[in-house]
């Protein structure tokens, strides 16, 4: 007896449920199987319950859409920012915690998409313009570019670096290059040049290709890409840090990308690495 009165009220809990779900945001949308999508998708009930109140905020059309598509994200969060603006409420702590989930939903989002959990092996992927740092042993770094990417080999810019000795040939050295492949990540592999026409007075190597690509570095963070004028202020040392304004003028620099963990910034060589600043 004990037995059929839990089965009951289990079943009784289980309809309840199914009622309480799809009354949640009105309408006849099956916010059930809205959350059976969520689950699928890897997302806790907490998570799945913020992307539903959003949902039902922006109206959407496809509230599973949220799931995958940075589209409907990037549409729920400017409609999320619209609407608190309006009401004046950009401080409200609520609003701040809302909109952080929500920017961590999206970048979650994002870094599930193929292009950044994939990955590449082989060099023969490499597109023209890729930037390469190239080390010789014990001597480096030298940069190029890639000119053109062939099926036999690639065509590299003649690497750029620390002075090498009169009459010095590319042809047949060993190298290690490094490289960042834009919106994916960092990449190590080791090579040999096979040509060098510096007596052709063409400034191009041929690099071999290599089918051992190791991705040494993933991105953790978003970054977007910006073309801003700034100014940057060299210290002795970072605890000489502080928010109050400047007021003489800075090194003129262009901020080139930023993300959640810092930005590029090109300076023209005015700058070294570990700079306070």
């Amino acid at each position: 007896m004990v037995i059929v009165v839990i089965l009951l009220a289990l079943a009784f809990l289980a309809v309840l449920a199914v009622i309480l779900l799809r009354r949640a945001g009105g309408g006849r949308f099956p916010w059930l199987q809205f959350y059976m999508k969520g689950r699928e998708a890897g997302f806790v009930f907490r998570e799945i319950n913020l992307l539903r109140r959003v949902a039902i905020e922006n109206k959407l059309d496809n509230p599973t859409a949220l799931f995958w598509s940075m589209k409907q994200l990037d549409r729920a969060l400017k409609g999320t920012i619209i609407r608190y603006r309006a009401r004046s409420q950009e401080q409200d702590p609520e609003y701040n915690h809302l909109l952080g989930k929500l920017f961590e939903l999206r970048k979650r989002v994002e870094f599930d998409q193929p292009k950044y959990k994939v990955g590449i092996k082989s060099s023969r992927k490499l597109t023209p313009k890729q930037s390469l740092r190239i080390m010789l042993p014990g001597l480096g770094p030298f940069s190029a570019i890639v000119v053109e990417n062939l099926n036999r080999y690639m065509a590299v810019s003649r690497p750029q670096g620390p002075k090498l000795p009169d009459g010095f040939s590319w042809k047949n050295q060993k190298v290690g290059v490094y490289l960042w492949r834009a919106e994916d990540a960092g990449y190590f592999f080791q090579t040999k040049i096979l040509e060098d026409f510096i007596d052709r007075q063409y400034p191009i190597v041929h690099m071999a290709h290599s089918e051992a690509m190791v991705r040494t570095q993933k991105r953790s963070s978003l970054r977007v890409d910006t073309d801003l004028p700034a100014e940057l202020f060299p210290l002795k040392s970072i605890d000489a840090a502080s928010d109050k304004p400047e007021e003489s003028r800075g090194l003129r620099c262009r901020i080139t990308d930023i993300s959640e963990g810092g930005a590029a910034i090109m300076i023209g060589g005015q700058a070294r690495v570990g700079l306070p600043v």
